[in-house]
Order: structure tokens, then sequence, then C-alpha cells
């Protein structure tokens, strides 16, 4: 038996999906789907993980750790050795979504056994589809990824294809924080096109960023997404209150005309894995009901996206 160790959310799932999980011998802190990975040995451990910080709080913790110890997270590295996987899965994509590649790798070559480290870095919807091959293909199962990939990607051509003839392109923010505002990036934007609209704020295929608020009151959106980076529903809601106090706020046609949606990002916007189709199809509820009335919001007690505005 292979043994897996998973310092990323979006791979565990990558590995469940693709029937791997009783070879997963560790998760990281934040892996938490499916509810297997709960039964895990945490290798991984971050100290503003549930602080309760708010999100001006958190941002400055992490630009601070990162300028001064150039990492966020720490490993456990006696249960490391004890666990000797023979795959680590983790990235290079961002320092403030995992544990640095360098130091995964670096880490790596000093176990008895040393590991293969699988690098994951999706920037795009075709790259998370890419990554599920590495998964299967450094686990030895590079079959079971043909269906996966294939059973996602006919989803995905579902919605593009419906999608594809509606006129309206609806003016879309998709917000990835609050305080201080960020744009999304990577595959947020191309998700938005995909789904029938238009983010001009968005930086597709490269890093979410910082922008100023009047960047947001100057293009007037229509629709504005909080898909707020690790955040769940509940602890979006508390920073839409936040975002309703912001100057001119009541100006945005998004919030004039009650168009503003809370997503459970940390289960689907921001973990590139197989549920990033399912991302993709709660914003065909959002941006075109009539036309995905199936991924339309349940209402206040769904857990994957409620209407607040």
């Amino acid at each position: 038996m292979i043994r897996i160790v998973s310092l990323l959310p979006a791979a565990t799932e990558i590995a469940a999906a693709l029937g791997l999980m009783d070879e997963v011998v560790g998760v990281s802190h934040e892996c938490d789907f499916p509810s297997e990975a709960n039964d895990r040995p945490r290798v991984t451990h971050c100290s503003v993980h549930n602080s309760g910080l708010t999100s001006c709080e958190v941002d400055k913790w992490v630009r601070r750790a990162l300028r001064e110890s150039g990492d966020i997270y720490t490993i456990d590295e006696p249960l490391l050795r004890k666990l000797q996987p023979d795959v680590i899965l983790t990235q290079r994509l961002c320092d403030v979504c995992a544990v640095g590649y360098g130091t995964v790798e670096k880490l790596a070559q000093t176990l008895p056994s040393p590991p293969r480290v699988v690098n994951l870095e999706p920037t795009s919807l075709p790259d998370i589809f890419d990554n599920i091959g590495h998964v299967a293909e450094a686990c030895n199962v590079p079959e079971r990824a043909q269906k996966l990939i294939g059973d996602l990607s006919e989803r995905v051509e579902n919605v593009r294809e419906r999608a594809v003839s509606i006129p309206d392109r609806r003016h879309c923010f998709l917000m990835e924080w609050v305080d201080p505002p960020f744009c999304s990036g990577h595959w947020g934007p191309e998700l938005v096109e995909i789904a029938g609209g238009q983010d001009s704020l968005g930086r597709k295929y490269q890093r979410s960023a910082q922008i100023d608020w009047q960047q947001v009151l100057d293009a007037r959106p229509e629709i504005i997404v909080l898909a707020l980076c690790g955040y769940d529903i509940d602890r979006a809601r508390r920073d839409y209150e936040l975002l309703r106090r912001f100057p001119g706020f009541d100006s945005i046609p998004a919030a004039d005309s009650g168009q503003v949606y809370v997503v459970n990002a940390s289960a689907y916007f921001a973990r590139p894995g197989p549920r990033i189709v399912d991302s993709l199809e709660i914003l065909g509820g959002i941006l075109h009901p009539s036309e995905f009335p199936e991924f339309v919001s349940r209402g206040p007690d769904d857990r994957r996206v409620v209407r607040i505005g």
C-alpha cells in the first residue's frame, strides 16, 4: 500500500475522489473533506487558524509572519517521520495557502526513505484537472483520473454550453477578501466567464491582489459574491456586515438591488479540487437563476451559497 501525506485540503479531496483515502495517512490542519480526513493525524499547524481574529488582523498577521520568517505554517517533523510517507502532496502556488514547497522538499530529503513530493500549482480550471492526473500518476492509479476528469469536464461543458447563448453577461465582482479588499485571481474570473458573467476587477490566471475600494465603486458591479479565502458561510456573513459599512456601498447596483451573495469559499471557490466544478455551478445559479434553477440557493440554511443583499 502506498502511504500518502496530503498538506493541502484540495489534494486530500483529489485523493479521495480517486479512491485513495485509505492510503492517506496524514493531512494538514485544514483538511476536512471528506469526513474521513478528520480521523487522520494532522501534520501541519497554523497559530492563526480558527483564532477568532478579524479579517484585518489576519491580514496584518500573515504579512508580518511572511516578512519575518517566510512561512506561516509549521510541520510536525517527528510525526511526519513516523508516518513514513511514500508520497507528499503539496504546492508552491501560494505561501498563504499551505506550507512552502521549499520547506517540504528540504524536509522530505532528510527522511530515511525520501518520498516523492508532488507539487500542485494550478492557476486555471484545466490546471486543476491536470493536477488530478498528476496525483493519480504519482499514486499509480492513472486510469482512475481519466474517468474523474471526464465526469467533471462534462459538468463544466453543461454550464458553458447553456451560458454561451445568454446575451446578458452580468457584471460580477468575485471578492476574495474584505478588509483590505482583494479581487479574485487564478481560476476565479475564469469561472465567472464560463458561467455567463464578467469580472472586470478580477485577475484571471494571476494572483489575487489588494485593490482600492474606489475601484469597486467605479466598476459598479451588478452582483457581488463574497468568496472569502478560507471562510465558510457563517464567517463570510460577519464580513458582509463590515462591507456594508464601507463608504458608498449602498450606491453600488449590487447593493441597491439586493444582489449580494456569500459562498462557502473554504469548501469550494478557494479549494482547487473536484468541488471547483460545484463552484462553477453555484455561479451559474447566481448569475442566471432562470437558466440554472437547479443551482440556485436553497435559502438561508444553504451551506453552499446564500443571498444576503
